[in-house]
């Protein structure tokens, strides 16, 4: 296990290197230089908000004329954010294992902006690099992970739909993973906490459609967020980060592009848009084809120096 995900999220393909798409910018205003902003008007929380996917997605959600509320347990790097961000962006401290946390974030917000257009549960850790075999787990550790990972997912989804219900309107998104299509990608702790989520996304679906609500989730393709290179860095103590960033490039199966925030953020902005309004309970994989088959393990260990 511990040989497959190591191969798994470290190998690297001989090929061109992808031409980066066009820059992407997080920064503060509410300006688009597309043709119609697809959130004029909406209020969305975002939970992990403080960094990576869940800042990348706020800086679109804002581009598109919505308001955004950042929640994450990281004060200092919660603050930087909704500063970079722009006026558009507040932040709150919340711990998303605590349910009242949700809670009073979900109420605040609704006190302030008067509704909840759109929760995005995007929080997450990935936990122990090791030990790899699952007769080893540390059920302490791996309860953590939960908790994290699906409880606190659990406990957005149960909050937004305190409010979106009675509004009878609403979009709720998730974060899972490819790590929860196929086993052996991440530690057992990630993997399982992931393959929940799509459950929990059609569980909830199958009920809030009645109410005019919608829930999805995304699970993205490895990308080069702090949280990813801060793991990769457990398994490649020696690597550079440029390295580390390269490794991340090369497990990408589409050739000319790679998995980057932003491709996660537009995700994000299609579901929660009207662009999006017929679609619900389904999980949008955003990977450049790597799950649609099986090419990875069987790859050499790159060197990490």
């Amino acid at each position: 296990m511990a040989a497959l995900l190591i191969r798994s999220i470290a190998r690297t393909i001989k090929r061109p290197p992808a031409t980066a798409s066009a820059a992407y910018s997080t920064g503060g205003g509410r300006g688009c230089t597309c043709t119609r902003q697809k959130l004029e008007g909406k209020v969305a929380l975002i939970t992990g908000g403080a960094s990576g996917l869940g800042k990348a997605t706020a800086g679109e959600f804002i581009r598109h004329g919505a308001r955004v509320v950042i929640v994450d347990s990281d004060e200092e790097s919660g603050f930087k954010a909704a500063k970079e961000l722009g006026v558009a962006a507040e932040f709150m401290v919340c711990d998303v294992t605590v349910e009242a946390d949700i809670a009073r974030a979900v109420e605040t917000t609704v006190e302030r902006h008067g509704k909840l257009d759109v929760m995005y549960n995007n929080a997450g850790i990935v936990g122990p690099m090791i030990p790899a075999s699952i007769s080893e787990l540390d059920m302490k550790e791996f309860e953590n992970v939960m908790r994290i990972n699906v409880i606190g997912v659990v406990s957005g989804i149960k909050h937004a739909a305190k409010v979106m219900i009675p509004a009878g309107s609403g979009c709720i998104l998730c974060t899972s993973s490819v790590a929860g299509l196929i086993g052996g990608l991440a530690p057992h702790s990630y993997t399982i906490s992931k393959f929940t989520i799509p459950g929990m996304v059609k569980s909830a679906a199958s009920e809030l459609c009645e109410h005019g609500v919608r829930i999805n989730c995304i699970s993205p393709g490895t990308v080069a967020t702090p949280l990813v290179l801060r793991y990769l860095r457990k398994v490649f103590p020696t690597a550079t980060e440029e390295k580390l960033r390269e490794t991340v490039k090369g497990m990408g199966e589409l050739k000319g592009a790679e998995c980057e925030e932003a491709d996660v953020a537009k995700a994000a902005l299609y579901l929660a848009s009207d662009d999006g309004k017929y679609v619900t309970g389904h999980n949008l994989v955003v990977d450049g084809g790597g799950m649609t088959a099986f090419k990875i393990a069987g790859f050499p260990f790159p060197s990490d120096s």
